[in-house]
């Protein structure tokens, strides 16, 4: 009997084995612009910068209308996306360098109880990559490579601004500091096409948070005489970096189809945040980066799976990027345990069109003493420290210029209350950042919140 139970799990054991050999898990790909104004691709209506590259994601896949982040700077929404979570849950409300944290706080970073997007991924057997900007913690414990990624090759600051004395940011290969190359987005690049290659016959994620566009600006050749006289000069180094990303994407999307993995890949694109302002072009939207402002949280939002998502379609229910990850994570096959406490929504069934019903009854967001809550055509926005807050019908006023507070009382209280229960259940912020008061980074009080003219500096 032993013999022929052997043999039976052995004969069970290959059925099983070319049963679900066909059953590949999906690829999972992330491309994150840094800083790019909503209104600055041709799928969401640019018109002077070509993006091919991006454009087709969208013709291929799904454009989000109403995209969101749940941070208006760059530190805290990474934070959110790694882990599935508003990042207010654990205090990150303000970018991870700079000034040390309280001394009775862990350092400025990822806390890292946090189980990250990676780690996810690699518990459900992926090869996990991540190539550009980190921005989640310098400190040793901190590095991608000791949160989940199997490979790191980039910076772990706000931008390639960040580095100090005049000397160019530092640019890590794992945890160890190696030589800076020419141009960081074509190094970025390369390691992701070897990425590919080298892991094209096992489900690998595959993070790009590109340095580009965040400030200062590059304006590499031959990108950037392609804009002689067609840009304003103020948006012309601008233009040039943005379209560096856009073929870089393309880069990386015509790899994927050479390995003939396209259709086996689920793939992201979003900005961390809203355009800063000057170059930038946020459209009809009030606000830049640094405000809970729809400038400042509203972002173009892209998925494409070819094969599974209908391509060419446009969705109109709220989504925001802590949904990438439970996304991601259905998208693979794994079952996500509630003592997770993801607030991501997985995604799939309004992808795919199975179902048409909004992910979230609301969305929330804390920037220190700005916030704000949207739910159905309505939001609730307090953008500056001395301000009230206020109510717009976003369906009727995507530029949040009438404010109904006065005149919907009763809404404003329903939102009020909303978001209070909400905030409930965050942690008080973990470190402090004046420039989330409303008046923007380096602005005097005389610039208004929603004018954009303050200097930026940072993340």
């Amino acid at each position: 009997m032993k013999s022929i139970s052997s043999t039976l799990l052995t004969f069970l054991s290959i059925c099983a084995t070319v049963l679900f050999a066909g059953e590949r898990k999906p690829n999972v790909v992330l491309f994150v612009a840094d800083d790019m104004g909503f209104a600055d691709c041709g799928a969401y209506g640019c018109k002077d910068i070509p993006t091919p590259n991006i454009d087709a994601l969208a013709k291929n896949g799904v454009r989000f209308l109403n995209g969101y982040t749940s941070g208006c700077v760059c530190s805290p929404t990474r934070a959110g996306l790694m882990t599935g979570r508003y990042q207010q849950r654990f205090g990150f409300d303000a970018n991870a360098e700079g000034a040390p944290a309280p001394a009775d706080k862990a350092p400025r970073a990822l806390d890292i109880q946090q189980v990250t997007f990676a780690q996810r991924m690699k518990a459900v057997g992926y090869a996990t990559a991540l190539f550009g900007k980190w921005h989640l913690g310098a400190n040793d414990g901190y590095l991608p490579t000791q949160r989940g990624f199997d490979e790191f090759y980039g910076f772990l600051p706000f931008g390639l601004g960040a580095g100090k004395n005049g000397q160019p940011v530092p640019i890590y290969r794992g945890t160890a500091i190696v030589e800076n190359p020419a141009n960081h987005m074509e190094a970025f690049c390369n390691e992701a096409l070897s990425f590919i290659d080298r892991r094209k016959d096992t489900p690998f994620f595959l993070c790009l948070p590109f340095s580009a566009v965040h400030g200062p600006f590059v304006g590499p050749e031959p990108y950037l005489s392609r804009f002689d006289n067609l840009v304003p000069t103020n948006r012309k180094k601008y233009a040039a970096d943005l379209s560096q990303m856009d073929d870089i994407i393309g880069r990386v999307m015509a790899r994927l189809r050479e390995r003939g993995l396209e259709n086996d890949t689920l793939v992201f694109f979003f900005s961390d945040n809203g355009g800063a302002g000057g170059a930038t072009n946020n459209g009809p939207l009030r606000g830049t980066k640094w405000w809970v402002w729809e400038g400042g949280i509203h972002v173009p939002f892209i998925v494409q799976w070819k094969g599974r998502i209908p391509a060419g379609r446009e969705l109109e229910p709220p989504v925001i990027q802590v949904d990438v990850l439970p996304t991601s994570l259905a998208a693979a096959g794994a079952q996500i345990d509630p003592a997770w406490k993801l607030d991501g929504a997985n995604l799939l069934p309004l992808l795919e069109g199975k179902d048409t019903a909004a992910p979230h009854d609301a969305l929330y967001w804390r920037f220190g003493v700005q916030f704000a809550v949207r739910q159905g055509d309505w939001k609730l926005v307090k953008p500056h420290i001395n301000d009230a807050p206020k109510l717009f019908n976003l369906a009727k006023d995507i530029g949040e210029s009438n404010d109904l507070a006065a005149t919907e009382p009763d809404r404003l209280k329903q939102l009020q209350a909303l978001w209070d229960a909400w905030n409930a259940n965050n942690e008080p912020p973990r470190w402090i950042d004046k420039r989330w008061n409303g008046d923007g980074p380096g602005a005097h009080k005389k610039n208004r919140p929603g004018t954009g003219k303050g200097k930026k500096k940072g993340g």
